[in-house]
């Protein structure tokens, strides 16, 4: 129950690993979002193609947005969202994969490959 001395704002973390077996697939959908989207200046779409053909990371950022994962929840509204994309190397019988160890966060996991989402307005990071 929120009182006065609460704060209304919560931060929900997500870590998520994603095994890529066709990335050409990817690519392909990442290219398509990016050729469906009315408002992306043609300067940006041009780095964005690019950056989506040389890095599958930078093509599943491009398709992975936090906004749908929270559009939809009743009584909240998404004020902020920051998300990147990398490749790992992924043991999962390594203890660091371990879900919930997430205690060493720094509150910046905004990087290349990502972008942001701020009252419903989407950029990218350069």
């Amino acid at each position: 129950m929120s009182t006065p001395d609460t704060s209304r704002f919560v931060r929900v973390r997500v870590d998520l690993v994603l095994e890529i077996d066709d990335e050409e697939a990817v690519t392909g959908a990442a290219l398509q979002a990016l050729a469906e989207d009315p408002d992306l200046p043609d300067a940006e779409r041009a780095r964005a193609e690019r950056a989506v053909t040389e890095d599958t990371a930078e093509a599943l950022a491009h398709l992975v947005d936090p906004f749908d994962l929270v559009g939809a929840v009743p009584g909240a509204a998404l004020q902020q969202a920051s998300w990147s994309s990398e490749r790992i190397d992924y043991d999962p019988d390594a203890p660091e994969w371990e879900l919930g160890e997430d205690d060493d966060y720094d509150g910046d996991d905004e990087g290349e490959g990502g972008g942001s989402r701020v009252d419903g307005e989407e950029t990218t990071a350069d």
